[in-house]
């Protein structure tokens, strides 16, 4: 079985109040390195036979992602990353 590993992060200019929280929830735990965080999601399709990148891209963007506000990377897992 082959996986492909779909990262959905939030284009750069795009407010992530999700990260933003805990961002500024990091002075409160000790933590006053950290001068950004960034919020998203992983999703893991397996393929029953060899991993079809295409596919998966066109899943991605018709389904995962909304192109207009979300950028994604797509990976066979173990792989590099390929950026959409």
């Amino acid at each position: 079985m082959a996986r492909v590993v779909v990262d959905v992060m939030l284009k750069p200019e795009i407010l992530d109040p999700q990260g933003q929280a805990v961002a500024n929830a990091l002075p409160r735990l000790g933590v006053t390195d950290v001068s950004s965080v960034r919020i998203g999601r992983r999703i893991e399709i397996d393929f029953t036979g060899e991993p079809d990148l295409d596919r998966a891209r066109e899943i991605a963007d018709k389904l995962l992602a909304n192109p207009v506000i979300e950028d994604f990377e797509i990976r066979v897992e173990g792989v590099a990353a390929e950026v959409a």
